[in-house]
């Protein structure tokens, strides 16, 4: 069980990169977990395990599976939600029980409520997943695994065995005790009368003591107890009780037989523990917030699919009705928000797009929903579209516009082109580039000077990118590039479509609209020389 995961295959080893804080960034990874979850550490995990971009298909595969069956029973969702509760609290108790300076009483009591909690987990997972048709091999082996300890004759022995130790324990109500005092009446030792399994109550012994005050010199006389302790009135310990410390100590050796006895019976037991399910708990959080999400969005009728795995050497994407994910958020939070969906693909004759149009047309919008697509997929969650078909990348790289407070030293254009230069020396032909505005901080000429080289680069490197720019001349004449520089991947001009002067937010390709763009919007505006001509001659 050790070896158990809902993320991997038995047998698969992780085979990932991890995004840059930049990329990250770019595609809005902290937005989207702060929208899945409130709790800090519940927004860490599902983090942590979105920024590994796992590329083996198998693995994607295994883990849209698993997805998918915990999207299709929300009623499992619910009995795992409960588990991870009392999960969680097993995993603080083997912190305890790693204690071993802790008395032996609550070494027993910490164990005695582990194997309860292990039982109620066992329980609780295979009658869950007994109640609902799970197809994924993860959970069918999750499944196979707790109904194999369910049915063992041991775990019944067990339950039972911990039924009775607990109620052994319980049956421990109260601890009378017992205080000699030296003559200035100051506490010098205690010790225990009696370990009782009822409540304490007031007590003839308890009524004789309380009537103390009203009698005249009137004293209780002997004391018919022993196992007393010496009282240090001062502790050696900073910050330590001295009389709870000893206290602990006497009542463990007045309760040393019966700790003796159960932890006999406990000892057939000591391979038996829950903590290879703790190991679930971040895996088990990760599906169920995305799938808590996804649900919602299906609820207000957003498409999401599940998507379809291919082989890493086809470098292919094909997608239909693709999104930015972000605008499905404001959605969800009933926020009124056009989506428009596009279609695009990824092939030999489509792998690296120039991207060109309007500003505020959609470039941006269309590179990051390309970036999270893949970042989504490749986790196993549902792709915010209607259908999609890829090969998974083996890493993202972005190169957004940058933080006016890191180009101090370099400047604009230096911070970019070193940005550029780390990107080209990790990426290979399997990673997916995106590239928004790039080298628009400096003038128009030196940008698409360095530019035209990216995209010779970018021919050569042959992995899948979207250069978005507003640089209409970098998307002509590709032809040329296509056939003097050696690739397996050829480049492609996309634009954000115009439709009677207003932005489209469509794409598709075509020949860059830089020039016809202009006059379409100088028309709607009046702002061609005839039309402001004629303005002219009415003034």
């Amino acid at each position: 069980m050790a070896e158990f995961s809902l993320l991997y295959p038995q047998g698969f080893e992780p085979d990932c990169q991890t995004l840059s804080e930049e990329t990250c960034n770019d595609l809005s990874l902290e937005l989207i977990c702060d929208k899945l979850t409130e709790d800090t550490f519940e927004h860490n995990i599902i983090k942590n395990i979105m920024m590994k971009v796992e590329r083996n298909p198998e693995v994607i595969r295994y883990r849209t599976d698993v997805f998918d069956d915990i999207v299709h029973f929300p009623k499992l969702r619910e009995h795992i939600k409960d588990l991870l509760e009392q999960l969680a609290f097993l995993k603080e108790l083997e912190r305890s029980l790693k204690d071993t300076a802790a008395a032996p009483i609550w070494q027993l009591v910490n164990r005695l409520n582990e194997l309860d909690i292990y039982i109620n987990c066992i329980s609780g997972i295979n009658e869950a997943l007994s109640e609902n048709e799970v197809k994924s091999q993860g959970l069918k082996l999750l499944k196979d695994y707790v109904n194999s300890i369910y049915l063992e004759s041991g775990f019944e022995h067990l339950k039972e065995d911990i039924k009775d130790l607990v109620n052994e324990v319980r049956e421990v109500k109260s601890v009378s005790l017992g205080v000699n005092l030296d003559n200035l009446m100051r506490p010098v030792e205690v010790g225990i009368v009696s370990i009782n399994t009822e409540p304490f109550t007031k007590t003839p012994l308890l009524s004789r003591f309380l009537s103390f005050a009203t009698k005249d010199n009137q004293l209780e006389q002997g004391a018919s107890f022993h196992g007393m302790t010496r009282f240090h009135t001062v502790s050696k310990v900073a910050g330590e009780d001295p009389l709870t410390s000893n206290l602990t100590n006497v009542i463990t050796e007045m309760l040393g037989l019966t700790v003796k006895r159960l932890k006999g019976k406990l000892s057939k037991y000591t391979n038996v523990n829950g903590y290879g399910l703790t190991k679930l708990i971040p895996e088990f959080l990760f599906y169920i917030r995305w799938a808590d999400y996804i649900n919602k969005m299906q609820e207000l009728g957003i498409p999401v699919c599940k998507p379809e795995i291919s082989d890493n050497k086809n470098r292919d994407m094909h997608v239909k009705g693709l999104y930015n994910f972000k605008l499905a958020m404001q959605q969800v939070e009933k926020k009124k928000f056009d989506i428009v969906p596009n279609d695009i693909d990824f092939d030999a004759d489509h792998r690296i797009y120039i991207m060109t149009g309007p500003n505020r047309g959609g470039k941006t919008t269309m590179t990051q929903a390309v970036g999270i697509l893949f970042l989504l997929v490749q986790c196993g969650i549902y792709a915010p579209c209607d259908s999609v078909t890829l090969s998974p990348v083996d890493n993202i790289y972005t190169h957004f516009p940058a933080d006016e407070n890191k180009t101090v030293d370099l400047g604009r254009l230096g911070e970019e082109s070193k940005r550029m230069s780390e990107i080209f020396a990790q990426a290979t032909n399997e990673s997916l580039l995106l590239f928004n505005e790039s080298l628009a901080t400096t003038s128009f000429a030196e940008g698409l000077y360095i530019a035209k080289d990216v995209v010779k680069a970018l021919r050569y490197l042959g992995a899948r990118t979207i250069f978005n720019t507003h640089m209409h001349e970098l998307a002509m004449n590709l032809n040329e590039v296509n056939t003097q520089i050696e690739g397996d991947s050829k480049v492609a001009s996309l634009i954000t479509g115009i439709h009677e002067g207003k932005r489209s937010y469509k794409i598709f390709l075509a020949p860059p609209e830089g020039v016809s763009y202009a006059q379409d919007i100088a028309k709607k505006y009046g702002v061609t020389f005839d039309q402001l001509a004629e303005n002219i001659k009415h003034q």
